[in-house]
C-alpha cells in the first residue's frame, strides 16, 4: 500500500497536515484578539455590560486558540530541521533572521500582555487591561507580517546572492528581502481571511446560542417546524451576550 511513498512524499504529507493545522488555530486568533479589543473598547466607552460578557466569553476561548497556535508551530518549527534539513542550511542566512525578528518584536509582545489580558480583567485598572489587549492584537499582526515575508520570499526571492557554499544571503537592503514582490498581497489576503474567518465563527456561535435559548425556553417547537421557529427567532431579540 505505501510501496509507492519515498521519504520526501511522506515528509511533505506530515508538514501539510501540521501547517495546515496551524493555520487554522493561528488565523483565528488573529481575528478574534482584535475583536476583543473592539469589544472591550466598546465595553470603556458605552459601559454596556454586554460588551463585558461577550469579552469573557471569547476570551476563555482565545486562551485556547492561541495555546493550540503556539503548541503546534513549535512541532512545524522542529519539523524544518527534520524533514527540510538542507533547504534549511542553504536559506538560513536570509529566513534565520526573519523568523528571529518575529520572534524578537510579535512573540515576545504577546507574551509579555497575555497574562495581563486573560487573567487581570478584575486585577488591573480597565485602561491598562484594555492596553494589554491591543498590545496582544498588535502582536498577531506584526507576526503575521514577518510570517508571510518569510513565506512570500520563498516563492519569489529578491535581494539575495549565493555565496561560496551555496547559500542564500543577504545582498544589499534587507527591503529588498523583506517587501519581496508578492508580500504586500499576501499580507492583505490573509488578514483579510483571518478577520473574515472569525467573524464566521462569532456569528455562528452567536446564532446557535441563539437558537438554543429559543428552543430550551419552550417545551416544544411551535407548530410548522423550522420557518415558523426562524420567524419567531426574527421577532424578538437575543437574551444571551453571544
Amino acid at each position: 500500500m505505501f510501496d509507492h511513498l519515498d521519504a520526501v512524499l511522506l515528509a511533505r504529507i506530515q508538514f501539510a497536515f501540521t501547517v495546515s493545522f496551524h493555520f487554522i488555530f493561528h488565523s483565528f486568533s488573529i481575528g478574534l484578539a482584535g475583536y476583543l479589543a473592539v469589544l472591550e473598547g466598546l465595553w470603556l466607552k458605552t459601559g454596556k455590560s454586554v460588551y463585558l460578557d461577550m469579552l469573557k466569553y471569547w476570551l476563555k476561548i482565545f486562551a485556547v486558540i492561541f495555546a493550540v497556535g503556539v503548541v503546534s508551530g513549535i512541532v512545524m518549527s522542529y519539523q524544518f530541521g527534520t524533514n527540510w534539513s538542507i533547504f534549511a542550511v542553504k536559506t538560513g542566512p536570509v529566513l534565520g533572521p526573519l523568523m528571529g525578528y518575529e520572534v524578537l518584536t510579535a512573540f515576545f509582545l504577546e507574551a509579555g500582555f497575555l497574562g495581563v489580558m486573560l487573567f487581570g480583567l478584575s486585577k488591573v485598572g480597565r485602561k491598562l487591561h484594555f492596553a494589554a489587549n491591543c498590545m496582544v492584537a498588535l502582536g498577531t499582526f506584526i507576526s503575521a507580517t514577518w510570517i508571510l515575508s518569510v513565506n512570500s520570499w520563498m516563492q519569489t526571492p529578491t535581494g539575495f546572492a549565493i555565496n561560496a557554499a551555496g547559500q542564500f544571503v543577504p545582498a544589499g537592503s534587507w527591503l529588498d528581502i523583506i517587501f519581496n514582490s508578492r508580500f504586500p498581497f499576501r499580507l492583505l489576503h490573509t488578514l483579510i481571511a483571518s478577520y473574515l474567518t472569525t467573524s464566521l465563527v462569532v456569528g455562528a456561535v452567536g446564532a446557535w446560542r441563539l437558537l438554543k435559548d429559543r428552543i430550551r425556553g419552550s417545551p416544544s417547537l411551535p407548530q410548522g417546524g423550522g420557518r415558523q421557529l426562524t420567524r419567531s427567532l426574527a421577532r424578538g431579540p437575543c437574551r444571551v451576550p453571544c
